[in-house]
């Protein structure tokens, strides 16, 4: 498991362009036949990538948690980008379709990753956080998620938000996921940006046409920069970080969130006007 600890904002402001890619954007969590994970220190977050291919992958525990098994206690929730799948929680399989999801509750002992199709593998974007309380495992098809429709042509952002996990949808401890898909055309996300001090937030970026990329803006509102992402790529984003991006064609993205609260609309927007 990598560690990351991710800058202050003094410190972000020292950073030189490549410091700053390694501390916020992982590059290179999905890997054929291979699970990966990184340990973020802010609110305790993981990140994990599982791409399997001839055998099943198994989420353990390492030593960075101090646990028996990986979900002694966290929570966590999959999300599948790739082709079809399965995920087996202690002997039960939840078949696990392309933007299908699966919420893994505290307590969970025995977790394992598997492919249709070898030749043709699952992706499984995985995220936790520690859970002071047990909910059940619980899967939602991509068709279970409700749309919410938002943004316009004439700024080029209209998109669909679907949320799986969140209070009215799979009960969890404290995390909040889902994604957002871009309508063809539409370039920008989260635009106005926000902040949310209360908890960090975690991106995700798929299904990028080959070529393209996505220019997702970062830091204070007064000292913006911006990190260059690639297709399955991923942005971490500290509570006192906006979190914006435009792209060079539409794209996808999962996010993911952590913290003090789980209200999907708790953010301090900030103007346009107000960026530097």
């Amino acid at each position: 498991m990598e560690t990351r600890y991710i800058a202050d904002p003094v410190r972000f402001a020292r950073m030189t362009a490549r410091e700053y890619r390694e501390n916020l954007l992982i590059e290179n969590l999905f890997e054929s036949g291979a699970l990966r994970t990184v340990y973020v220190d802010t609110d305790r977050a993981i990140v994990g990538g599982a791409m399997p291919t001839a055998a099943p992958l198994a989420l353990t525990a390492s030593k960075e948690l101090a646990a028996e098994y990986f979900a002694q206690r966290r929570e966590a929730g999959v999300i599948n980008i790739g082709a079809a799948g399965a995920i087996a929680v202690d002997g039960k399989s939840y078949p696990m379709a392309n933007r299908d999801c699966l919420y893994i509750g505290r307590g969970s002992r025995a977790i394992a990753f598997t492919s249709a199709d070898p030749a043709r593998p699952a992706v499984f974007y995985i995220l936790s956080y520690p859970a002071a309380a047990a909910y059940p495992t619980t899967h939602a098809t991509h068709a279970q998620a409700a749309p919410v429709r938002l943004g316009s042509p004439a700024q080029a952002n209209v998109r669909t938000i679907r949320k799986y996990i969140h209070p009215a949808g799979i009960k969890s401890c404290q995390l909040v996921m889902g994604f957002t898909d871009l309508a063809e055309g539409s370039v920008w996300n989260t635009m106005p940006p926000h902040t949310h001090e209360r908890r960090s937030e975690i991106y995700c970026y798929f299904d990028l046409p080959p070529g393209a990329a996505v220019f997702h803006l970062t830091g204070r509102p007064d000292e913006t920069r911006h990190l260059v992402v690639r297709d399955r790529q991923v942005v971490i984003s500290p509570s006192w970080s906006i979190h914006s991006g435009v792209g060079s064609a539409a794209y996808a993205f999962i996010w993911g969130m952590g913290g003090e609260n789980q209200d999907f609309d708790d953010m301090d927007v900030v103007k346009i006007e107000e960026l530097q």
